[in-house]
């Protein structure tokens, strides 16, 4: 009986990690509740370890990284147009996320893995058209 209780807690370490990381879904939309070429939602808060799943809700938009908006250390990631694509976030801090063909039309995303340690590096991040302007109330939503 002990060894079952051994082994049941040594298969709990190994796998616990595993199970306790989330998945967030974000849809890539033509039209949402903020307007048109959006991600819905538009700001994650997630931990270390999640992942998040850019979903095609309507095609011709993809989800990809910001030149130079994610933490140190990050992996930069480009999704294919009109696929979905799941990230892991890795590294703790502020990614900033972009549908290349509609980013100056502001069709951006924010999400905060863990503590928001680059905010204001990521506050400093060059900005196209219309992506500036739906950054500010992502901003404001972020956790200190």
């Amino acid at each position: 009986m002990q060894k079952v209780i051994l082994l049941a807690a040594v298969i709990a370490a190994v796998f616990g990690g595993a199970a306790r990381a989330a998945e967030h879904e974000v849809r890539m939309l033509n039209k949402g509740g903020a307007g048109t070429m959006v991600f819905e939602p538009a700001f994650i808060k997630a931990a270390v370890g999640d992942t998040v799943r850019f979903v095609v809700a309507d095609k011709g938009h993809n989800a990809e990284t910001i030149k130079g908006f994610l933490p140190k250390g990050a992996k930069t990631f480009k999704g294919k147009m009109s696929q979905d694509v799941v990230v892991t976030l890795e590294q703790e801090g502020l990614y900033g996320v972009k549908c290349a063909p509609h980013y100056a039309m502001g069709m951006v995303a924010l999400i905060q893995a863990g503590q928001a340690v680059d905010l204001e590096d990521a506050r400093t991040v060059k900005l196209k058209g219309k992506a500036k302007s739906r950054f500010e109330p992502l901003f404001a939503e972020v956790v200190q």
